[in-house]
């Protein structure tokens, strides 16, 4: 018999190449471990002006490892991920907002189809160098992942209700009160206790909660790919 089914949250943001890793990670290993994997949209600037935190990026030594780490990480976890030419205006100027709303009335309408649209909005951003603001890139990413155009519409007509800001705003204030920083952060919900793991390099610490690490690509997903 095999372990019960244990929650595990995983935290994130589009604008968070770290949150696209370790959402990788995850969804590669959710039957493998045999965990309820609970995604949640949340808005990073949000938990940095909550956390007196700041993007690394914006000091130049962090911001020259983090760009040398992202090449070294494509490969080691086999994700298609690569800086935006304009990383400041991409990434500080624009932000994520009506992104992670979108996600927000994902999630609430359509759980089924959160993670190929929040993996379209990742593609966009951190791998094609393409817009995520605008409605049409929105709409885009969420035609690309199997959405109608007529429910991909709906959802955006929906990013600025109550209902979806409320949920956007609580999401992120759980994360808040789970202790995060930054994001991703991962949250293990085993054996009565509650573990929160930040960052996509911690999967190894993760796992020994949980069960066997096998790499960020386990062979069962390896002969895949």
């Amino acid at each position: 018999m095999g372990p019960l089914l244990r929650t595990v949250e995983l935290f994130y943001d589009v604008l968070s190449p770290y949150s696209w890793l370790g959402f990788e990670v995850l969804c590669r290993y959710q039957n493998i471990w045999n965990i309820n994997l609970q995604l949640r949209p949340s808005l990073i600037g949000g938990i940095m002006k909550d956390s007196g935190n700041k993007p690394p990026a914006l000091l130049p030594r962090k911001g020259q490892y983090m760009a040398n780490d992202i090449k070294l990480l494509r490969h080691h976890f086999q994700i298609p991920i690569q800086f935006p030419k304009d990383f400041f205006a991409v990434i500080i100027e624009k932000g994520s907002l009506s992104a992670m709303r979108f996600l927000t009335a994902v999630s609430l309408e359509h759980p089924e189809m959160l993670e190929k649209v929040s993996r379209e909005l990742w593609m966009r951003v951190w791998s094609r160098d393409e817009d995520i603001t605008e409605p049409q890139s929105i709409l885009a990413a969420a035609e690309k992942a199997g959405m109608s155009a007529e429910q991909a519409q709906g959802l955006l007509e929906k990013i600025s209700t109550p209902k979806v800001k409320n949920q956007l705003k609580e999401t992120t204030e759980a994360a808040c009160r789970y202790g995060a920083f930054g994001l991703p952060i991962t949250v293990a919900h085993v054996d009565g206790q509650t573990h929160m793991i930040f960052g996509s390099d911690r999967m190894e610490l993760l796992a020994y909660l949980l069960e066997k690490w096998m790499g960020p690509v386990p062979p069962a997903v390896n002969a895949r790919l």
